[in-house]
């Protein structure tokens, strides 16, 4: 029968035994706006026809008549690696009240999720995204708010949670691969990792959860999204800060903001790659700043309480040199 539930990961997913899955968060889409919504206009674009997948691209709309060239922020959602889209009211608004506050243009990338796409495919599909977005780098690609508006000196690339870990990853990858013959570096001027997922078998210090409930629930996500990976939550692609075997030292930018919340059970992991970045050789910058008595992504859910905004202005700081 359709209705016999094979595993039940409320709040997030339920998986049926006749392989139907049923999200319960994060599937609400709204439409992008050419009217401006808190100064900005938006719109969809397709960044990889084969599979379907697009682009959020956002713009002040103050720009839009000018030839202003503004930093570039590419943002890469979270939710684990398998819920929430670019298109949901939650990061349509986030990427809006970004985009508002760092006066930058922006793209939100939609990537496809795990299960039914296991990693790394959404790893790949954030690179080809990344690709895609330099195609635009001498100003004859595909889009014309980018090829007109974005500053290719300034590319910041950011996320949260599984976004995080994304972000991470795509800009280690670009310091070994180049994402447009016209660069000589990896393009990525410095990322945001917003309370990212990173995460290991063993706590990472003595100040992480060992709450065997929540150490599980977290490793269970990650074996949905990863079922095919020989090394659990030690995975390279999770195990970031931990793992003596992953360097870090070549990430592939100057400068890194770490967002972390204080009652997050992953705010640990947080401070251990900064800690990791700063002993290991790599020659930029990183600061991070943590929200006192907050949780996982409560700047999403209570985008207008004193402590998210607090967060955005560091946000929107980092974006427009202020750090």
């Amino acid at each position: 029968m359709d209705s016999e539930i094979a595993f039940d990961y409320s709040p997030l997913l339920k998986i049926y035994k006749s392989g139907r899955i049923e999200r319960l968060m994060g599937e609400t889409a709204v439409p992008p706006s050419l009217t401006p919504e808190n100064g900005v206009i938006s719109k969809d674009v397709v960044y990889s026809p084969d599979d379907n997948l697009s682009v959020r691209v956002y713009l002040p709309e103050k720009a839009a008549d000018t030839d202003e060239k503004l930093p570039l922020l590419v943002y890469f959602h979270g939710g684990g690696f398998i819920i929430e889209t670019a298109f949901s009211p939650t990061y349509h608004n986030f990427l809006t009240a970004a985009v508002s506050a760092s006066d930058c243009i922006a793209v939100s990338v939609d990537y496809r999720r795990a299960p039914e796409h296991p990693l790394p495919i959404s790893f790949d599909d954030s690179w080809t995204s990344l690709k895609w977005v330099f195609t635009h780098i001498a100003g004859s690609g595909p889009e014309s708010w980018l090829n007109k508006h974005a500053d290719f000196g300034k590319v910041f690339l950011a996320g949260d949670s599984a976004g995080a870990n994304i972000a991470h990853h795509m800009a280690m990858r670009a310091a070994k691969e180049k994402l447009s013959p016209e660069l000589s570096d990896s393009g990525i001027f410095g990322i945001i990792l917003v309370h990212p997922y990173f995460w290991s078998k063993a706590p990472v210090d003595d100040k992480e959860t060992t709450d065997a409930a929540v150490r599980s629930k977290i490793e269970a996500i990650w074996m949905m999204a990863s079922p095919n990976n020989k090394d659990g939550v030690d995975d390279p692609w999770l195990n970031v800060v931990q793992s003596d075997s992953v360097d870090i030292s070549g990430l592939g930018c100057g400068k890194v903001l770490v967002l972390v919340a204080e009652k997050d059970a992953l705010v640990r992991q947080g401070w251990g790659y900064k800690a990791k970045l700063e002993k290991n050789g790599w020659k930029g910058k990183v600061e991070l700043v943590e929200s006192e008595g907050e949780d996982h992504v409560f700047h999403l859910t209570r985008p207008d309480c004193e402590n998210a905004l607090e967060a955005m202005k560091k946000f929107a700081g980092f974006i427009k040199g202020e750090m």
